[in-house]
């Protein structure tokens, strides 16, 4: 298994799969997309363009925030409120700015797309299983200690998140 490397491809998966699912991937895959094809439209050749003027620079400036908006969503998961909101404005704004925002494309995935990176939640990780108790104790039978819980009978825990699939 060493020569062929099979384990550290499973680690390497494992591991993208696991920093995929607790962030709003798709949502922010979905912006940084939108945002280029924004970006990209007015830089192109004349040809395609009928006459561009000074609207390139807002145009160019969407892009980038949108491409920004899309990276905080991954790198940055806890501010995917204000990435979500902010996208689907500087989208909605891109459709009167940017010659329709991108042809319709970069407008309409902007806004999936910052809608995906606000709806996200992180999911609750499942409580862990109690494992078998070795040391049985006299404190085994004891009553409800001073770090119980609500009902009395289990300690308190912190809340566990999960990210969501």
């Amino acid at each position: 298994m060493l020569l062929t490397g099979q384990g550290s491809w499973r680690r390497g998966r494992t591991a993208w799969r696991r920093w995929r699912k607790g962030r709003p991937f798709w949502g922010g895959l979905a912006a940084v997309v939108a945002g280029a094809e924004i970006c990209a439209i007015p830089l192109a050749p004349l040809k395609i363009m009928l006459q561009q003027g000074i609207a390139g620079i807002p145009s160019v400036l969407m892009g980038l925030v949108m491409i920004l908006m899309g990276l905080s969503a991954w790198f940055a998961p806890y501010y995917r409120g204000l990435a979500g909101i902010l996208t689907v404005l500087v989208a909605t704004a891109a459709l009167v700015i940017s010659n329709l925002g991108g042809f319709l494309f970069g407008t309409i995935v902007g806004i999936l797309g910052g809608g995906m990176i606000f709806a996200w939640q992180p999911r609750p990780l499942p409580e862990p299983e109690p494992g078998p108790q070795a040391d049985a104790g006299p404190q085994a039978d004891a009553g409800p200690q001073a770090d119980a819980g609500p009902s009395g009978s289990e300690p308190s825990a912190p809340s566990r998140t999960q990210p969501q699939s």
